[in-house]
């Protein structure tokens, strides 16, 4: 039976090689599946398709042997990771999704999005995704030296750690109007994301709406087949 999976938020850092070995653990337990989707915040940070930091190619090895094993791969970028492009994607045999995205999962038109852009309470926020978003402000961002880009990186992590740590819980989750809003304008009744942290399978009028959880004590997967669909947990300190 054909088998396709999701996953988000890994947010693959150099200081947590646990979760780097959880993923490659993931990828050879799962080398069988159809389609693999990662939605959005791969990494900690992704500076450009020009960074080789030894982190990023032990990933590119460990992705580059599953899609040669004859599974299908799909990444889309998130929050911290929106400057992921075609150039790494090539690398690793992977297909670049773009926000939102609409696919046939068995049967059932699914929407695919990182989340983020559900959160519409955090006004704060949007701006600065509006702004990180636009395609001139991204080339003048990747013109500038890496080692630039590096420091702007952290000052940026900086002061998103510092706003949210004022911010309440509510206001960084999804908005309901925005949700029944983005089903509703896609015809759809299924929506698949991630970027909350908040693992959890909800229905409501709209329809279900899956979240991934991200990877830390936790690795999660949703795992989706012909009739079944379920959110999966496995811990990362058995690996």
């Amino acid at each position: 039976m054909a088998t396709t999976l999701f996953i988000s938020d890994l947010h693959l850092d150099a200081s947590r090689p646990a979760t780097t070995r959880a993923l490659g653990q993931f990828l050879q337990h799962h080398r069988h599946c159809s389609q693999l989707y990662i939605l959005g915040d791969l990494f900690e940070t992704w500076l450009g398709d020009d960074d080789r930091s030894p982190l990023i190619a032990e990933v590119v090895t460990l992705l580059r042997a599953f899609t040669r094993g004859g599974a299908g791969l799909h990444i889309l970028g998130g929050n911290r990771d929106f400057l992921l492009g075609q150039g790494f994607c090539q690398q690793v045999g992977a297909r670049l999704l773009t926000e939102p995205t609409l696919i046939d999962l068995h049967g059932v038109p699914t929407l695919l999005l990182h989340g983020d852009s559900l959160c519409t309470a955090d006004g704060d926020y949007q701006a600065f995704r509006q702004r990180v978003r636009d395609p001139q402000w991204q080339a003048d961002l990747l013109r500038l030296p890496l080692a630039q880009r590096r420091v702007m990186a952290a000052n940026l992590r900086a002061q998103s750690r510092e706003a949210n740590s004022m911010k309440s819980a509510d206001i960084m989750d999804v908005t309901a109007s925005e949700v029944s809003r983005q089903m509703d304008a896609h015809g759809v009744r299924q929506l698949i994301h991630g970027h909350t942290h908040r693992p959890a399978r909800h229905e409501s009028a709209d329809g279900l709406r899956w979240v991934l959880g991200a990877w830390e004590e936790q690795g999660w997967y949703i795992r989706a087949g012909h009739g079944a669909m379920e959110l999966i947990s496995f811990d990362i300190s058995d690996i």
